[in-house]
């Protein structure tokens, strides 16, 4: 998230600027199936811990949390035919989208996933509000100037005797370089766009048949032509050192010109076949290719066409293309009719991108956002969009949603947006998410676990501290849970409950010293004395470390904050509650004990909100306890008089964090062997 204003400076210490309002939306899961883990803990996660944050940060009315189930494209109708013809399922496919996307629902819950809303794309009221909304938006990008009807080649099974859109047709990547399993009509596994006909040894997933190409029209955004104004955008994300580098690397590769790599034997013959094409240079390469640089993309497409028509293998770069807004898929949201056309519905990438914005629409129209319209959130200086998601939807969310959205200016859009007019979103990208090292894909040999069977070995709170500490923002990261690993030796550590032992062991004895403490030696009153200074100003520089951390998305960095904090709460206690004081424990460690917990709580409520609130209850304080407004007041702020306030009385053997069951079962196994 980009700071809103100048840092703040409160003593000597800067702090970063939040917005006034916040919407933190999360990448929307296809309609085909339940959610793995690499859904949970690859992208929901962390924009739920971001969101809670905010919440307690900016205040929760200010903050709306939303996403949903994408209802429409290739891949639900294929999963549909699937069931249907092998897996006997019986209804149409409405009820198939609407059976997953209860399945989402009820795997979202059990993560404790704090959505405001959850939708689907193609359901009941939130469905009319989107299909409101793509029509509006779609019209507003028509009238600007900044659409444009392209006739292109689509994919066409002569077998099944239809056209063929997305993954209904299989292939190889023709980017330079790539290096996905798989490419699909006109993009591949890691999100590179390029014309159908680039495609490489196309087969139908249908009929399992050759397709042949067929002439279509369709609407596209013109987003080359923003070129200017996304190098500006890009730039501005590099300035303010909060866009994950791979990311912008990813998204500035999309920015370079059009080029075709072909082979260095093949270039005299291709200077030859390209010699009526003027506008092009070549680029030396250490490879066995070399590059041809066009001045723009209709010239690239015309050299494309020439070498295809003379047998000459090659090719292309990644660079700026136009961006498809409509298709012909039966299954679709309808498209507004715009000129003399026939109907087509939108394709399923950019109804998608409009997607949160019709759902912040919905949550005005059903009194869960205030102000009730969705421009307040979206198109307002104060206010910050931030989007998870996985790196293989970068175009997607980069270059293709900061084009459309800034053609929604008008005729003559500029960066920054002026008030008023479509701000562009902050981009969190994570990396993939393996599982025992391997690649995990739903199409492919390694099936990952779906996310609720984790939850058979582990509780919700250990399993987000894990994913929201895995470091996604710098590398891909392999997921180990011991419980699903056949390699795994009994006397191996899992390396899942690294995060969560600092939940269940550490966090969870320190809290439990202070009500137990203040039970046996106080009274169950907590002495009327103020933290100490050395309390206060470790508390202080974490809590400042934590913020920063946070505001720049560097989440594996809050863990180790969080961490650290934790255990130095663990040794000071361990060496207080030793310390030779006549009559007991002393008071004023007493009191440290008490103000360190309350903050480490507040710190670890987005990650673990399950224990966490179990915290606040037995201080028996309201939820003013999580406001960021007062995160440095002591416990006796929160009470009328400190030296009366009655905190909850806790049973033995309580836990704040549990351990699961089968952890417990298996410690006290482990314990009647020793």
């Amino acid at each position: 998230m980009s700071p809103l204003a100048p840092d703040k400076r409160i003593g000597n210490d800067v702090r970063p600027t939040f917005p006034r309002r916040s919407i933190v939306t999360a990448g929307m899961p296809y309609g085909n199936k339940d959610l793995h883990f690499g859904h949970i803990g690859g992208v929901f996660v962390h924009a739920d811990v971001f969101a809670r944050f905010l919440r307690d940060r900016i205040g929760k009315e200010n903050v709306l949390f939303v996403s949903g189930t994408d209802c429409y494209g290739s891949s639900i109708v294929e999963a549909f035919r699937i069931a249907v013809s092998e897996q006997g399922f019986t209804g149409d496919i409405d009820q198939f989208v609407r059976d997953n996307h209860e399945l989402q629902k009820t795997s979202l819950s059990a993560f404790d996933i704090s959505l405001d809303l959850f939708a689907a794309s193609a359901l009941d009221g939130p469905a009319r509000t989107h299909k409101e909304l793509c029509e509006h938006l779609m019209r507003m990008l028509y009238q600007a100037g900044h659409l444009a009807q392209r006739t292109g080649q689509q994919f066409y099974d002569s077998v099944a005797s239809m056209y063929l859109n997305g993954r209904q047709v299989e292939g190889i990547c023709p980017i330079d370089g790539c290096a996905s399993d798989k490419g699909y009509a006109d993009e591949c596994a890691l999100g590179h766009q390029y014309e159908p006909q680039d495609l490489i040894n196309p087969r139908s997933t249908l009929s399992g048949s050759v397709p042949v190409l067929k002439q279509v029209s369709n609407w596209y955004v013109d987003v080359p032509k923003f070129r200017t104004l996304l190098e500006s955008w890009v730039g501005k994300i590099e300035e303010s050192s909060q866009g994950r580098p791979f990311a912008v690397k990813s998204i500035r590769e999309f920015l370079e010109p059009p080029v075709v790599f072909v082979k260095k034997d093949d270039l005299e013959s291709v200077n030859e076949i390209l010699r009526s094409i003027h506008g092009y240079s070549e680029r030396s390469s250490k490879s066995q290719s070399v590059g041809l640089v066009f001045e723009s993309l209709e010239e690239r497409e015309r050299a494309c066409a020439a070498l295809v028509a003379a047998g000459i293998r090659f090719r292309t770069g990644k660079t700026l293309v136009p961006f498809r807004l409509t298709g012909n898929q039966e299954w679709g949201l309808p498209a507004p009719v715009l000129e003399d056309e026939p109907e087509r519905t939108f394709w399923v990438w950019p109804e998608s991108l409009f997607a949160p914005i019709s759902f912040t629409a919905y949550c005005g129209k059903t009194g869960k956002a205030n102000p009730p319209t969705w421009e307040d959130w979206w198109c307002a200086k104060d206010a910050t969009v931030v989007q998870f998601i996985g790196e293989d939807n970068v175009y997607f969310y980069g270059p293709a949603e900061m084009a459309m959205f800034l053609g929604l200016q008008g005729k003559q859009p500029v960066f920054p947006p002026p008030e008023g007019t479509m701000q562009l979103p902050a981009l969190v990208v994570n990396k993939h998410v393996q599982f025992l090292n391997k690649k995990i894909s739903s199409s492919g040999p390694i099936k990952p676990p779906a996310a609720t069977e984790l939850l058979s070995h582990y509780t919700s709170d250990q399993l987000r501290a894990h994913f929201f500490g895995l470091g996604l923002g710098k590398q891909g990261v392999s997921f180990r849970p011991k419980a699903f690993d056949p390699d795994a030796k009994e006397q191996d550590a899992d390396p899942v409950l690294v995060e969560g032992n600092l939940l269940s062991n550490v966090l969870n004895r320190c809290a439990r010293s202070c009500f137990y403490t203040l039970q046996k030696e106080f009274g169950g009153r907590l002495p009327a004395l103020k933290p100490s200074e050395e309390a206060q100003r470790v508390s202080r520089q974490t809590v400042l470390t934590y913020e920063r951390q946070m505001h720049a998305h560097q989440f594996q960095q809050v863990m180790v904050t969080v961490d650290r904090f934790i255990r130095d709460i663990s040794k000071f206690w361990a060496r207080s509650s030793k310390a030779d004081i006549a009559g007991g424990i002393d008071p004023q460690a007493i009191t440290d004990l008490f103000y360190y917990v309350r903050v480490a709580a507040v710190l670890a409520h987005p990650i673990a909100p399950r224990g966490t609130e179990l915290i606040r209850e037995c201080f028996r304080v309201g939820e003013e306890f999580w406001s960021w407004d007062r995160i440095f007041d002591p416990v006796e702020a929160f009470v009328d008089d400190i030296a009366k306030h009655v905190f909850k009385v806790l049973p033995p053997h309580s836990d704040f964090f549990e351990k699961h069951a089968s952890q417990v079962s298996q410690y006290k196994s482990q314990r009647d062997e020793q």
